[in-house]
């Protein structure tokens, strides 16, 4: 039973990873939708769990029912994983509001669920309703648990980084198919007959239970709001790839297990469930209190330096054990209190599955009410903030302990003297959570703004503003020499230092020189919004959208950087649409003469949905005839494989295209990809007669300002095409919404500095593209002789 359930516990977190991938390609990756699939996942099991042994006849035998619900959670499992491109097709004819993102989260992800919220009250019904016995749950609740660590672990760091959502689905499949023929098979050698009362369908309950429904909902509550909010603030200590929410939930779940386990022993022997459950809740007030000291006051200020390794292997033991020191007193508390919880309300002639149903779907319930309340604390009331937030989980922790205790410190009125001491101690432990409530630092700025780096920026540099927002935490910051940086995900994302100046113009300017009628544009990421502004100022651009999906960026960043800008958030011929690029291109009939895209980093979680061969396909459908797009690529913070994955896959939708370089001290620092529907040719003395146009001299000027003061500067940013790179490229592995390769690629190499070596072994093939420039011979053979000094070729 115990390997039953470790067994269909792997699958289901097989499951849920690529689910939420999947659907995440659908609906956005913005923290409304996210909310959206969490509730739902979470309330699909809570319903499960409690209709089944309200309508299943318990005669039936529970190892078989449980066998078919194995089985009906692989079905639907393949079904979605060949059905999603159908969703799609719906969901984009509909059209995009929140409504319309909670019907498909619920027609995709409910039968599942259901059926997983099932199997515990299915197997419940083995088990008599002694406090004993009933106890006997939480050793398969654990086991369930330790397979759902197995599952997400192996999903996240092999099964998904390896292979792909396919291969990952028909293994959780394999392991359905498998737990299902041995609950046959056990079923078939063991005889089962439903107590009096499961047979009746009785629902007696013993007396108080309602109060203990309602602490272990409470303690559902705060376990899920708390994960949902130490993520956050872990992803920034340990950079937000997929590997750290992997590493995140299987600590997590850890912690769940090994309480799980003692909670059942402890169920099993105690004459008072009740008051243990009780203390597990006030204990869970310093437990709380001590994750959230260690996250914001003690390990940002670690003397640790991740880029001293260049094997990531070693950086994850480190975040792994940072992880645990964080979770783990806090997670076992939460997975003791679910035994404790069934102990505390079984009594004999009860129907075992209601029972077991009835106290799983309190806790799932608080579990829900829990992620959706984090993500309304960041979308609809943001200015509750994180630091406030967690006051709050420690105050209802406090007030779930006293629903269990305070009957309990009442006592018996022959033993008054042990009442008082009891209420002493039970009063005292309350005025501690009080304080511990109010003790809860706010989050600095200096962790916001550098991340797994923040100790080796101690007093280098002045954090001006600080935001919590929808997202993503977002800070600006500025250096002694008047530089200033935009930072989200724990990094700089966009600044005025020289080199990212000159990306930023270069990429902005690109993307309306080249075009011969850039009409209408579309920017992708705003960042500090100097790459909006320098489209914006394009005399030819009548319309402007930007795509932003974190809206403080927009409304509060880019203020900071206006000088830099133009204020382009203010320029009337520009829209903000506040929302998931990829979500705001498959809602909207709108096309475009110019689409840049400036997105995160591809090794942050749900970036590289932007960067896959069908998020291309989709900018190409949206792109006129003779526009362009144009792509940023990072070179530090990665590796080959990330940037040959990048390239590569871009190359591939975009085969007339061709590779920019930005130096820095010449080394390579970054690049601009191009793509065009039709063959790219350029007229250098068109293009140079356009910046001596009166029209462009704000153009011209914003140039000068990079360090390029002609058209042949710009264009000898050459850096190659799909023909000169083909070699370069053979082994590229292509990043597509079926395998999402990249950010498991790119995931490997974000603490690693190799810009240099990456953009060198690149120039190694590129040659002068003849054909795509095209002027007056003096003209070409500058801009050659230029092109062959930057590339050594």
């Amino acid at each position: 039973m115990l390997l039953l359930f470790i067994g269909s516990g792997a699958a289901a977190l097989i499951y849920e990873v690529v689910w939420f991938q999947l659907l995440q390609l659908v609906i956005g990756s913005s923290a409304i939708s996210m909310g959206v699939l969490l509730g739902t996942f979470m309330g699909g099991m809570c319903l499960g769990s409690f209709l089944l042994p309200r309508y299943l006849d318990a005669r039936q035998h529970p190892l078989r029912v449980y066998a078919f619900l194995e089985l009906g959670i692989g079905a639907v499992g393949l079904l979605l994983l060949f059905g999603m491109p159908l969703v799609s097709v719906i969901y984009t004819s509909i059209g995009g509001p929140v409504f319309f993102r909670v019907i498909i989260a619920i027609i995709c992800l409910l039968p599942p669920t259901l059926m997983m919220g099932a199997t515990l009250p299915a197997v419940a019904r083995f088990v008599e309703t002694s406090p004993q016995g009933v106890s006997w749950m939480g050793f398969f609740y654990g086991g369930n648990i330790a397979g759902a660590v197995f599952g997400s672990l192996t999903a996240g760091f092999y099964l998904l980084r390896v292979y792909d959502m396919a291969i990952a689905t028909y293994v959780a499949v394999a392991l359905n198919v498998a737990v299902a023929a041995i609950a046959m098979l056990l079923a078939g050698k063991s005889s089962y007959t439903p107590s009096e009362s499961a047979a009746s369908g009785s629902d007696e309950r013993a007396p108080g239970s309602t109060a203990v429904y309602v602490t272990i909902a409470l303690s559902g509550m705060t376990a899920l709001a708390a994960e949902v909010l130490w993520t956050r603030l872990m992803s920034l200590l340990f950079g937000a790839t997929s590997y750290t929410f992997a590493l995140i939930l299987g600590v997590f779940l850890a912690g769940l297990g090994i309480g799980s386990s003692v909670g059942a022993a402890i169920g099993r022997s105690s004459a008072q469930p009740r008051v243990v459950l009780g203390w597990c809740q006030m204990l869970l007030c310093g437990a709380m209190a001590w994750a959230v000291y260690v996250l914001t006051s003690s390990l940002p200020y670690w003397p640790i330096n991740p880029s001293l390794s260049h094997d990531p292997w070693f950086n994850f033991q480190l975040d792994l054990i940072r992880c645990a020191y964080v979770v783990l007193p806090a997670a076992i508390l939460w997975g003791a209190s679910f035994p404790l919880a069934l102990a505390s309300v079984a009594t004999p002639g009860q129907d075992p599955g209601r029972l077991v149903g009835g106290v799983y779907a309190a806790n799932t319930i608080g579990a829900v009410v829990g992620a959706m309340s984090a993500a309304m604390f960041f979308v609809a009331m943001p200015e509750i903030g994180t630091q406030r937030a967690q006051m709050l989980l420690i105050v209802i922790s406090a007030v779930s302990a006293l629903i269990m205790l305070a009957p309990a410190a009442a006592g018996d009125p022959a033993k008054k003297g042990m009442a008082w001491g009891a209420t002493i101690v039970l009063v005292l432990a309350t005025g501690a959570a009080g304080l511990l409530a109010r003790s809860v630092p706010s989050v600095p700025g200096l962790l916001v703004a550098y991340g797994r780096y923040s100790v080796t920026w101690i007093g280098l540099s002045n954090i001006i503003y600080v935001g919590e927002g929808r997202n993503a935490f977002v800070a600006v910051s500025e250096m002694p020499n008047g530089v200033r940086n935009y930072h989200n995900a724990g990094k700089v994302q966009a600044s005025s230092e020289p080199q990212d100046m000159r990306l930023q113009r270069m990429l902005g300017h690109f993307t309306h020189l080249i075009p011969k009628n850039p009409s209408n544009a579309l920017v992708i990421g705003f960042g500090a919004g100097v790459t909006a502004g320098a489209v914006s100022i394009g005399p030819d651009v009548k319309t402007q959208t930007i795509a932003e999906i974190e809206p403080l960026v927009p409304r509060v960043v880019s203020t900071y950087f206006g000088q830099h800008n133009y204020e382009v958030a203010k320029n009337p011929k520009v829209t903000i649409h506040v929302d998931d690029a990829r979500h705001f291109l498959l809602t909207t009939n709108q096309m475009f003469d110019a689409v840049t895209s400036d997105p995160l980093d591809p090794w942050v979680k749900g970036a590289a949905t932007l960067y896959t061969e069908e998020f291309f396909n989709l900018v190409r459908r949206h792109l006129n005839p003779g526009g362009v797009v144009t792509l940023f690529v990072q070179l530090y913070e990665s590796n080959t494989e990330a940037v040959k994955s990048e390239v590569g896959t871009f190359m591939k939708v975009f085969p007339n295209s061709v590779v920019w370089g930005n130096t820095n001290n010449g080394q390579g620092y970054d690049l601009v990809l191009m793509g065009q529907l039709e063959p790219i040719r350029i007229d250098v003395d068109a293009l140079q007669a356009k910046l001596d146009d009166p029209r462009y001299a704000q153009v011209k000027q914003s140039l000068a300002e990079i360090g390029i003061n002609s058209a042949i500067e710009l264009l000898s940013n050459y850096a190659g095409t799909p023909v000169d790179l083909a070699p370069w490229l053979k082994d590229a592995m292509i990043n597509t919404d079926r395998n999402l390769r990249l950010q498991y690629l790119a995931g490997m190499g974000f603490n690693l500095y190799q810009s240099g070596p990456i953009y060198a072994g690149m120039l190694q093939y590129a040659r002068y593209p003849d054909g795509m420039f095209t002027g007056s011979p003096e003209t070409l053979q500058a801009l050659r002789d230029a092109i062959q000094r930057a590339t050594g070729r």
